[in-house]
């Protein structure tokens, strides 16, 4: 399960870092004509998926806080409900195929957010013995 839950995090890692970079490298005319939210709330998004796509990685990889794996899929998953709603409701372009998209990210998302709190939850710096390693 642990290998499964790295594939999907570093998918994801890669996706949010393409999607969250561009909406900070783009111009504010660029990101209006494609989405009538405000430009700073585009920004804020951009910045917000570029910090879950780090915290997807860096704290499982360098053992450091990797609690904060599945706090960082949680933020992404209200991205990416918002992401659906919005098109669905006809906000953002693409209409109800459109919301597939974000829909599955998102699902993805609370699996690796749910996979990392229940299912295969880092053991970095526990203090308590694991299961291959009798207690002395």
């Amino acid at each position: 399960m642990t290998y499964v839950l790295w594939i999907v995090q570093g998918l994801l890692a890669l996706l949010f870092l393409f999607t969250g970079g561009m909406k900070l490298a783009l111009p504010l005319e660029v990101l209006m004509e494609q989405t009538p939210l405000p430009g700073w709330f585009v920004r804020f998004l951009g910045l917000a998926e570029v910090l879950g796509a780090i915290g997807l990685i860096l704290p499982g990889l360098l053992g450091i806080r990797p609690g904060l794996t599945p706090l960082a899929a949680t933020g992404l998953v209200i991205i990416m409900i918002g992401a659906t709603v919005l098109t669905l409701v006809g906000v953002a372009p693409g209409g109800v195929a459109g919301a597939l998209l974000p829909l599955v990210v998102g699902l993805l998302s609370a699996f690796v957010a749910y996979g990392r709190w229940r299912l295969a939850p880092p053991q970095c710096g526990s203090s308590e013995p694991s299961e291959r390693q009798p207690a002395s």
